[in-house]
């Protein structure tokens, strides 16, 4: 009788930590499910840069091409918008020139303060036409862009980033001591048409693309006010 007992007690407490065992097992299973899922958020993440509207769009008898004045409103690393800029452009194939600095997926994975997502700025907004070409300037050479900005005052970290964007972009050693994967220019484009909202955003893991959408309907036939 007494072995039986004993028998049933040290199976109750085999029981025991086995399911104690297991719940940890379940515990750390789900905790390895958040992190993977934030690590795959954040890969795949993107963060809005700029928007763009088509604020007058009209037929050039002259030049018989189209003539496109877009709004280009960029906001701030806090998603907060700068002060918009307007362009003119002879034609609505328009792009935009960026530096571009992807930087290793493990920074991106960790969610690093400065370098968990790829980097970029907008250089200028330009149309194609041969010896016609036209293109205006969005942020001025050596300086600090304020879309890129992470607190008010440019801290050492970004100014060095964009002042030597070309040693990164040319350099193999500089970029995995700066652990930067690449840098390059890119210049997304689109065909730029009233009634719809333009959005270039950056990818976290990748470069900058171009997403369109219609106009909200409260907006539609509503003048453009540039103030």
């Amino acid at each position: 009788m007494k072995t039986s007992k004993i028998f049933n007690m040290v199976s109750i407490g085999i029981l025991t930590v086995a399911v104690v065992l297991a719940g940890m097992g379940v515990n750390q299973w789900i905790q390895r499910e958040r992190v993977l899922r934030k690590i795959i958020e954040r890969l795949h993440a993107d963060t809005r840069m700029a928007d763009v509207l088509v604020t007058k769009s009209e037929f050039d008898e002259a030049t018989k091409k189209i003539k496109t004045t877009i709004k280009f409103l960029e906001y701030d690393a806090q998603g907060k918008p700068l002060e918009p800029k307007y362009f003119t452009f002879a034609g609505n194939i328009i792009q935009f020139q960026s530096l571009v600095i992807r930087f290793n997926d493990k920074l991106v994975e960790a969610g690093d303060r400065l370098r968990g997502k790829s980097a970029a700025f907008f250089m200028r907004a330009f149309v194609l036409d041969g010896a016609r070409t036209q293109e205006f300037d969005i942020t001025k050479a050596n300086e600090v862009p304020g879309g890129y900005r992470v607190s008010e005052k440019a801290n050492e970290f970004e100014m060095k980033l964009w002042q030597e964007f070309w040693n990164y972009a040319l350099d193999p050693k500089k970029r995995e001591h700066a652990g930067i994967k690449n840098a390059q220019i890119e210049a997304p484009g689109s065909m730029f048409l009233p009634g719809t909202i333009y959005t270039l955003k950056i990818e976290h893991d990748g470069g900058l693309r171009i997403d369109a959408s219609p106009v909200p309907e409260i907006l539609k036939g509503e003048k453009v006010d540039r103030t």
